[in-house]
């Protein structure tokens, strides 16, 4: 099955408090911040389909153009001023400078006047070359901490991506999962933006202590909008 139940309530964007900030959550996967004019995305994984056909595995090589034309939609919609990429931004360390001129060109349009600003991951720990922006382990802006993987235990403010996590529930005998953004208010997990990336249940183990449980909000993205599902509903 892939939309959630009829009788969900959804909406394009949600509207959320974060560690005294107010954010949208956006169902396109990304988190825009008005009173900063700062838009969130994470794990792009750009030229991932070209990183596996550089190993022997070919995957149809549609995926960078896809998740730039999606990353194009909203900015257009947002028009930030400022935009942090949290992170496997590209799916390894040669993705920035093997890219297409075509693919490369359109994603320096899309950052051209902003303030951009890449976070290193695991995937693309060095900054990508020949591209504009800065690159940092993590930015912090009023309280709120931006960094590719999440701390362990506690830390109010985080915003990070790393684990893309999805959530799953079961309505009416059937059963849905989707990508998620993860939040019980205090910190976030961002979902992976990128076209050929999967999802991790919150439920797994690697989020064990990220989150107080019975705060914990999974704001699901559907087809046709974001659907906030409490933690306890989850399976």
């Amino acid at each position: 099955m892939n939309s959630l139940a009829p009788a969900t309530d959804a909406s394009t964007c949600l509207t959320i408090e974060l560690a005294g900030e107010t954010a949208v959550c956006d169902w396109r996967g990304v988190l825009m911040f008005p009173a900063l004019d700062l838009l969130v995305v994470s794990d792009l994984h750009l030229e991932k389909g070209a990183a596996f056909a550089r190993r022997g595995s070919f995957l149809p090589p549609y995926d960078t153009a896809a998740t730039l034309r999606r990353l194009g939609a909203v900015i257009a919609d947002h028009d930030p001023g400022i935009v942090i990429s949290l992170g496997d931004s590209f799916h390894d360390g040669d993705g920035a400078a093997e890219m297409p001129e075509t693919f490369r060109d359109h994603l320096v349009t899309l950052m051209a006047g902003r303030d951009w600003h890449w976070i290193a991951g695991n995937h693309d720990p060095a900054p990508p070359p020949g591209l504009p922006g800065r690159t940092a382990q993590e930015i912090a802006i009023d309280g709120l901490t931006f960094r590719h993987e999440p701390a362990p235990g506690a830390a109010p403010g985080e915003i990070a991506g790393h684990l893309h996590p999805g959530a799953r529930i079961v309505r009416r005998g059937r059963s849905v999962r989707r990508a998620c953004f993860a939040s019980d208010g205090a910190r976030l997990i961002m979902p992976a933006f990128g076209s050929l990336t999967g999802t991790l249940n919150v439920l797994d183990r690697a989020f064990a202590g990220l989150f107080t449980r019975e705060r914990l909000t999974a704001y699901m993205l559907g087809r046709q909008g974001i659907y906030a599902i409490a933690g306890s509903l989850l399976r």
